[in-house]
């Protein structure tokens, strides 16, 4: 529509310090129908600082959906989402943990640190595109989301 404003891209923080899950992540979340920014971080602290805009992420983008792997160097994905939920101006992103070592007690965890949804990775690539896809789907095409 002529002179409608223009609405910002969705952005998407992902968390994952395995560099094929990323690459996979990200490649499905390209091809999909909204094609998000992403953001990719490495580590539990490196997403933290991204998060609260710290040094040398001052100029990070607010996510609209952060997908995080719970096994991750320097601060574990359980320690980044509690911090996530504790503070008041990040605890409303959505978050959506995606591990491949998934039990029970792994995802009860998480699910009493408020994470918003566990996912299991697939094992085959085909299957874990399409999961990702998925996810993109639902979270930012489907559920409702806070404004920021």
């Amino acid at each position: 529509m002529p002179g409608a404003p223009a609405t910002r891209a969705l952005q998407i923080l992902l968390v994952e310090d395995n560099p094929a899950h990323a690459e996979l992540m990200t490649e499905a979340l390209a091809e999909g129908q909204l094609r998000p920014c992403v953001s990719v971080v490495e580590d539990g602290e490196e997403a933290i600082c991204f998060l609260r805009r710290q040094p040398p992420y001052t100029a990070a983008p607010r996510p609209d959906l952060i997908l995080l792997d719970l096994h991750l160097p320097r601060k574990n994905g359980h320690e980044v989402l509690a911090e996530i939920k504790e503070d008041e101006r990040l605890r409303l992103i959505p978050v959506v943990v995606m591990t491949a070592l998934a039990t029970e007690q792994v995802f009860d965890i998480a699910y009493d640190l408020h994470a918003n949804c566990c996912v299991t990775k697939p094992n085959d690539l085909e299957e874990f595109a399409r999961t990702v896809g998925k996810i993109e789907h639902f979270w930012l095409q489907i559920a409702s989301r806070p404004q920021h």
